[in-house]
C-alpha cells in the first residue's frame, strides 16, 4: 500500500451497521445468473486480446495471497507468508490478501476488493466461461479471511501489520520480521467504513456461492448481517428484539443518522445497498427510502473507488428499477444518470477530466483504480439501460447504452497499450508494460532463487535500482500514467508503479464484458 494510505480506519466517531432479518429464498433478488443481455456481439475486429487480459487480471490475485498458499498455485515465485497473523491477540488472522506492493493486511480495502470481484461475477460471471471458478477462488480466499475477522462476538479484526514500520523495511513478505500488530474495531474503537464494507463484501459474495456453495453462501450472509452482542452494546443504537426464538432476526433503528460525518455516509448506504440484495429483508429498503438523500444518493460526485461509494450505491439501486422495475427506486436512475452526465466527455454537465491521451484522470496516486471502476460501471449500467430500454439524457445529450459501452472500451484499451507510450499498464500483456513496480515481492530475488533471508534494510537497494523485477507478477496493473500521459517505470514511484488488488477487482467484470462482446469466450 502506498506510504500516503491511512494505517488504520478507526477514526470515524460513530459506527453504523444495519441489521435485518436474514430470508433465503430460492429465487434471489439478485441472482448470480445474468439477465438477458440483449445486445449482441460486435461482430467487428478487437485490437486486444480481452480474454488474454482477462485471465491474467484474475491471476494476479495470487500473487497477492497471504497464508499458507495451495498445492495448485500458480505465481509459484510467491511462497507461504504470514502464519502466525493474529497470534498478537490470540485470534487466527492467517490468510487474506497483501492489498498492494506492501506487506500489510488492510481491511477496508481488502473488502472493497471482495465486494467488486463479487460484483464482478454477479454481472458477468455468466461470461468468464474458464475463467469463473478463477474468480470464485479469488473470492473465496478473501471471505474465508474476512469470516475469521469477524469470528469474535463483539470486534472486526481490521489490519494485520504496522504500517509505519513496515515501510521503513523493504523486504518479501516470507522474510518480514516486523510487528504482525493487530487492530480490532468494537464499541470503544469503532470503525464505520470499514465495517460497513465488510458486510457489504460478504454480502454480494454470499450471492456468488448462492447457486454452488449454498452453505458456504449462508455462513456469509449471516456474517454479513453482524454479531449481535456487538451492535447490541453500541451506544449509537437501540436494538429491538423483533423475535426472541430467532437469533438472525434482529433489527437496529438508527437513532443518530444525522451526526455522521460525511466520510461514512457512503460506506452506510453502499453497505444496506448490498444487504438488501443478499437478504431481500424490507426493513433495508426502508433504510434506503428513508436516509439515502441524508446519505448523500443524489450527491454531485463522480469518483468510485475503496473510499468513495456514492456512485457504486447509485449504480447498484438503480438495478432494482431498471431491471425489476421496482418503483420505490425509481429516483436512482437520476441519480445514476447524473454520474454518467458527470463522467461523459463533451456533454452539458461533463466534469471529469481526461488526458490528452483520452485516459480518465481523477488524481495522481493511483489514477487507475479509477479508471477501472468507471469502466466497470460504464458496462454495467448500460446492461441495466438496455433492459430497460432507456438512455441517459444529458441536457439533450443523449447517451445510448453502446455510448457507454464505447467509453468503457477506450478506457480499457487505454490501459492495455493503446495510449501516447503505447504501453500496457498490465504487468505481463503486450509487448511492453511496466518492468520495475513497487512490490516487494516481485522487485526481490524469490525464495526459490535466494533461500536466505534478505534482512529488512537490505532490500532498499533494490528499490532505488534501475534493474528490472525479477519475478513476473503477472495481471498487476499499476497506478499508471500521470495527467499528461507519462510513465517514467520507477520503483521509487508509488503513485504510478503501485499495483493494488482494488485496481484489478472492477477490471475483471468489465474484461469479461469486452471478451464475450468480441467473441473471445
Amino acid at each position: 500500500m502506498a506510504s500516503c494510505f491511512p494505517s488504520f480506519f478507526v477514526t470515524s466517531i460513530f459506527f453504523c451497521v444495519l441489521v435485518c432479518s436474514l430470508q433465503f429464498l430460492c429465487d434471489a433478488y439478485y441472482p448470480v445468473r445474468n439477465y438477458p443481455f440483449s445486445g449482441h456481439r460486435q461482430p467487428r475486429y478487437a485490437s486486444h486480446n480481452y480474454r488474454d487480459a482477462l485471465t491474467k487480471s484474475i491471476l494476479f490475485f495470487e500473487g497477492q495471497r497471504s497464508g499458507r498458499l495451495p498445492p495448485n498455485q500458480r505465481i509459484t515465485w510467491r511462497k507461504s507468508s504470514g502464519l502466525s497473523d493474529g497470534a498478537a491477540m490470540h485470534v487466527d488472522l492467517v490468510g487474506g490478501y497483501y492489498d498492494a506492493g506492501d506487506n500489510v493486511k488492510f481491511g477496508f480495502p481488502m473488502a472493497f476488493t471482495t465486494t467488486m470481484l463479487s460484483w464482478s461475477v454477479i454481472e458477468f460471471g455468466g461470461l468468464m466461461k474458464g475463467e469463473l471458478q478463477n474468480a470464485k477462488a479469488a473470492i473465496r480466499w478473501a471471505t474465508d479471511y474476512l469470516l475469521k475477522a469477524t469470528a469474535h462476538p463483539g470486534a472486526i479484526y481490521v489490519q494485520v501489520g504496522d504500517a509505519a514500520k513496515d515501510h521503513a523495511c523493504w523486504e518479501r513478505p516470507e522474510d518480514m520480521d516486523t510487528p504482525r500488530s493487530v487492530f480490532k474495531i468494537d464499541k470503544n474503537t469503532p470503525g464505520t467504513e470499514v465495517a460497513a464494507e465488510t458486510a457489504a463484501a460478504l454480502a454480494a459474495a454470499s450471492l456468488v456461492f448462492r447457486r454452488s456453495d449454498p452453505n458456504y453462501s449462508k455462513i456469509l450472509a449471516r456474517r454479513a448481517i453482524g454479531g449481535r452482542k456487538m451492535l447490541k452494546n453500541m451506544n449509537m443504537f437501540s436494538a429491538i428484539e423483533s423475535n426472541e426464538s430467532d437469533p438472525l432476526f434482529l433489527h437496529l433503528v438508527y437513532t443518530r443518522c444525522l451526526s455522521l460525518p460525511i466520510s461514512t455516509e457512503d460506506e452506510l448506504l453502499w453497505g444496506a445497498a448490498w444487504l438488501h440484495k443478499a437478504t431481500r429483508n424490507p426493513n433495508y429498503l426502508s433504510y434506503i427510502q428513508a436516509n439515502g438523500q441524508t446519505l448523500g444518493a443524489d450527491e454531485s460526485d463522480s469518483t468510485f473507488g475503496w473510499d468513495n461509494k456514492h456512485v457504486g450505491a447509485r449504480i447498484l439501486l438503480s438495478k432494482a428499477f431498471l431491471v425489476q422495475n421496482f418503483q420505490p427506486l425509481h429516483e436512482y436512475k437520476s441519480h445514476a444518470d447524473n454520474f454518467i452526465c458527470s463522467v461523459f466527455p463533451g456533454t452539458p454537465y461533463s466534469t471529469s477530466q481526461y488526458t490528452t491521451g483520452g485516459l480518465l484522470f481523477k488524481m495522481s496516486d493511483g489514477n487507475m483504480q479509477y479508471v477501472t471502476s468507471t469502466a466497470f460501471l460504464l458496462v454495467t449500467y448500460a446492461k441495466y439501460l438496455i433492459s430497460a430500454q432507456k438512455v441517459v439524457n444529458c441536457g439533450g445529450a443523449i447517451i445510448t447504452p453502446n455510448k457507454l459501452r464505447a467509453l468503457a472500451k477506450k478506457q480499457v484499451d487505454y490501459l492495455l497499450g493503446d495510449n501516447p507510450l503505447k504501453m500496457s499498464y498490465m504487468v505481463g500483456y503486450g509487448p511492453r508494460y511496466p518492468l520495475r513496480i513497487h512490490h516487494r515481492g516481485s522487485s526481490l530475488p524469490s525464495v526459490g532463487v535466494h533461500p536466505a533471508k534478505i534482512q529488512c534494510s537490505s532490500g532498499f537497494s533494490v528499490m532505488s535500482s534501475q534493474s528490472p523485477n525479477p519475478n513476473l507478477l503477472v495481471g498487476a496493473v499499476v497506478g499508471g500514467p500521470d495527467q499528461n500521459d507519462r510513465f517514467p517505470d520507477q520503483r521509487s514511484d508509488y503513485e504510478q508503479s503501485e499495483p493494488a488488488t482494488y485496481i484489478n477487482a472492477p477490471l475483471v467484470g468489465a474484461l469479461a464484458y469486452l471478451a464475450h462482446s468480441y467473441g473471445q469466450i
